[in-house]
């Protein structure tokens, strides 16, 4: 069975598409059209990240320019090929929303929803770049085998909290939803399967149909 991914270092992208500060306009439209992404990191030689140039902030200059004509001394001048001589470290978002490798999947998550970002700059705690954090990289552990998340219950839930009665329960796990069924020696930890099993990473939701001893008829059978 495969480890179940439980924080951004199992699921990020290592290779990282970035930009220098003087990077200029035309030089990052060329490389976010080229490898197919919104936005990149900007780093410093050493590879500490400063900011993040995004498709968003590429088109606010343009706006800003066809907004405020009168102004147009004060822009950058123009170089031979038209474009204006604005560089990465003008136009980035700074400081740059990032995340750290070893922070959990749901935090990630949260850090993209709050600040309205599809990617995450992963770094260390000196802010050196290490990866990239995608939504679709978070969503891959929904892409587990409903086996595979029904063998880690098992292992990881079912067998340290009801060793005596493990036989006896049953695992069913039927597109990411956890069934759990059978009869425990202790019911008061029926809650806290049911909450382990959802923290499981791929599952949807949980079923806990677990009964305690209280519900066994001496001859096996439910009351």
């Amino acid at each position: 069975m495969a480890d179940s991914p439980h924080t951004v270092d199992d699921v990020m992208t290592t290779t990282v598409v970035a930009v220098a500060p003087d990077a200029r306009f035309k030089e990052i439209v060329a490389t976010l059209e080229r490898w197919k992404v919104t936005a990149v990191p900007v780093l410093e030689r050493e590879g500490r990240v400063v900011g993040v140039v995004s498709e968003a902030d590429l088109l606010s200059r343009e706006e800003t320019r066809d907004r405020r004509p009168g102004m147009i001394d004060q822009l950058p001048p123009l170089d031979e090929d038209g474009a204006r001589d604005v560089t990465a470290e003008s136009l980035m978002t700074a400081p740059a929303v990032t995340v750290r490798s070893g922070a959990s999947l749901p935090h990630a998550a949260r850090v993209m929803a709050r600040h309205g970002v599809k990617r995450l700059p992963v770094v260390d705690d000196a802010g050196v770049i290490q990866g990239i954090v995608s939504r679709a990289d978070l969503l891959k552990v929904f892409l587990r085998t409903d086996a595979d998340i029904a063998a880690e219950v098992r292992k990881e839930v079912v067998d340290p909290l009801f060793p005596l009665s493990a036989r006896d329960i049953r695992v069913e796990v039927a597109d990411g939803v956890v069934t759990l069924s059978g009869a425990v020696h202790d019911d008061r930890l029926v809650p806290t399967a049911a909450r382990l099993a959802y923290a499981v990473e791929g599952v949807v939701g949980v079923s806990c149909e677990l009964i305690g001893p209280a519900h066994i008829h001496p001859h096996g059978d439910e009351r």
